[in-house]
């Protein structure tokens, strides 16, 4: 299966608490919600889509899971909504046991080496393992060369500070650009894959 990173990034690369202002306020972060007034239905709500189609599997790290677990069961009744809610999710956290986990199909990755166990169901047979927001994850993942396509939307905002995805450690990872969309909103929904050869 390929590890696919989804993202909603701002334009100085923060992914941190797009949905709402509660969201994660972590490090004092005040923008939470920044990403709502930037959604377009048109363009981004089909790239989404298209997204959640063709995985066969969701990656989580604890923090976004239990935002995603605390909103999405009380959505059901629309077809997006209604497979997020069957679709199979792997949580990676240290503190939460399997009982703790009652969003429907999430199961806990073991907590001594979810690494391991990412790289384990990515070998599986099958079409994609989406990554959603958990920034530490994915940036855990970008760091043991995991990642097999990246579908960041830019969007036209300034954050000037907050959590991001990309590792700092001073290795270059050349990517290909694969397509790029703009949003009625100046979002730029850009697809990327990591350079061969």
């Amino acid at each position: 299966m390929q590890i696919i990173l989804t993202d909603f990034m701002s334009l100085d690369g923060v992914v941190q608490a797009p949905g709402g202002p509660e969201e994660d306020t972590h490090d004092g972060f005040a923008h939470g919600g920044w990403s709502a007034p930037y959604f377009d239905p048109e363009v981004m709500g089909p790239a989404v889509l298209e997204l959640l189609d063709r995985s066969d599997g969701l990656l989580f790290g604890r923090r976004t899971w239990q935002g995603m677990a605390a909103a999405w069961p009380e959505r059901a009744g629309d077809p997006y909504a209604d497979r997020m809610n069957a679709i199979p999710k792997h949580v990676a956290s240290r503190t939460l046991g399997q009982d703790d986990l009652t969003w429907s199909g999430s199961e806990l990755l073991p907590g001594d080496d979810a690494i391991a166990a990412i790289r384990d169901l990515r070998a599986r047979d099958g079409r994609g393992l989406q990554i959603w927001g958990s920034a530490s994850l994915a940036q855990q993942l970008i760091e043991h060369d995991l990642i097999d396509e990246y579908v960041v939307l830019i969007e036209p905002i300034l954050l000037g500070g907050g959590k991001r995805v990309f590792p700092e450690d001073g290795q270059a990872r050349p990517l290909e650009l694969v397509s790029v969309t703009t949003a009625n909103t100046g979002v730029l929904v850009c697809t990327y894959r990591p350079a061969r050869g």
